[in-house]
């Protein structure tokens, strides 16, 4: 059987994050998005990968280039929608294949429940369901997806894998998203079977990634391959890289994963559900928890980091603080509530003492001394 990844897409709902990669190539758990994906098709003996690729493509290729597992890559010139997506991949499919978006997670035994099936969709029950396309049900087949509706008619979503026969292609037309030429098929007299999923995960809002960080790393594999301290105390399932230092007197309780080349401490605690990407520094006295640090960044001494996203080589100075606040966002028109304590883009570079409330800073910002943050803060601004 084939299959047929789509990561072409930027995910806009997911910026700053997403200005320097695509959503698919967004690291969880030390791991892109899209690799959860690959690996998942592997396990279930799929070895037929094609993957389309668009928003900052080359990023995409060379991880998969850097995978053992063989994949062919297709390019999507231009992003127009999820169907012209799967045209661009059309003429490489030769049989019945599964169609999957490469920046949600699935897991091994959803794949495996609808890879026997022909014409069907996994589905899942989500209490936001207006993000998602709705799914109207009888009898176990799927009479019509509702794309994104602002009053949903019920809980059941698409997740956006299908299991599909060569005969679909005949129904993207001039159609540009997958659930037109769906709701087409439908109507034509070719039912689509609905198929509970066993886990699926979506990080719609940059916040969502803790979540899905916290998720993914129930499934951490301990390691210890970095040079570790005296009297450092480690507790649960914990993964540290190589090259990676612990300082004498830290504290990490696991789930936790650990990058290369990083250097925490001495004196640090780093709490559960908590990623730190590669060549990561963490100052002295300084805690880390239930939050995202990407490669290449910094956190200063004394700092107090929680429920926070930092980006990639962003630099945090001494005493910092992220604090969690309920707040209301808009994004694209939309406002969301929203709990956490800071998404910080990349290359920020902000003075000691600062607090981060319950704020979105974007990318390229510099924050001088003692400031409090509030709210969402443009790329490339200056806070005096």
């Amino acid at each position: 059987m084939q299959a047929v990844i789509l990561a072409a897409g930027e995910g806009r709902r997911l910026r700053p994050l997403t200005h320097a990669m695509p959503k698919a190539m967004v690291p969880v758990a030390n791991r892109p998005i899209l690799e959860y994906i690959v690996r998942a098709l592997e396990k279930n003996g799929i070895r037929e990968i094609i993957v389309v690729v668009g928003y900052k493509k080359e990023q995409v290729i060379r991880h998969l280039n850097g995978l053992e597992i063989p994949v062919k890559v297709v390019v999507q010139e231009r992003q127009l929608g999820t169907a012209h997506a799967l045209k661009c991949a059309a003429p490489l499919i030769t049989g019945d294949f599964l169609l999957l978006p490469g920046d949600n997670y699935i897991d091994t035994a959803s794949i495996a429940r609808i890879m026997g099936e022909r014409n069907a969709v996994l589905t899942w029950d989500h209490p936001h369901p207006s993000n998602f396309g709705v799914l109207m049900i009888r009898d176990g087949s799927v009479q019509q997806v509702i794309e994104k509706p602002s009053e949903a008619p019920g809980f059941t979503v698409s997740t956006g894998i299908f299991s599909l026969g060569p005969a679909f292609l005949d129904f993207l037309g001039d159609e540009t998203e997958i659930p037109n030429a769906i709701n087409a098929m439908i109507a034509a007299g070719t039912p689509l079977k609905a198929v509970p999923a066993e886990d699926w995960q979506d990080a719609i809002y940059p916040w969502d990634l803790l979540r899905l960080n916290a998720a993914l790393l129930q499934g951490v594999r301990q390691e210890r391959a970095g040079r570790i301290g005296s009297s450092v105390v480690i507790k649960g399932q914990v993964s540290i890289g190589r090259g990676t230092t612990i300082g004498p007197n830290s504290t990490i309780l696991g789930p936790v994963v650990i990058g290369e080349d990083c250097e925490i401490g001495p004196n640090c605690v780093v709490l559960p559900e908590t990623s730190i990407g590669d060549r990561v520094r963490i100052e002295p006295f300084t805690l880390i928890g239930h939050s995202l640090i990407l490669a290449d960044a910094c956190i200063g001494s004394h700092a107090r980091i929680t429920d926070a996203v930092v980006g990639t080589g962003t630099q945090v100075g001494d005493h910092a603080t992220t604090s969690p606040q309920r707040t209301i966002f808009s994004i694209e028109g939309e406002l969301i509530r929203a709990k956490f304590g800071a998404i910080i883009g990349d290359n920020v570079r902000s003075a000691p003492f600062c607090v981060f409330k319950n704020c979105i800073v974007g990318n390229n910002v510099c924050v001088e001394d003692g400031k409090t943050l509030y709210g969402e803060v443009p790329d490339g601004a200056r806070i005096i």
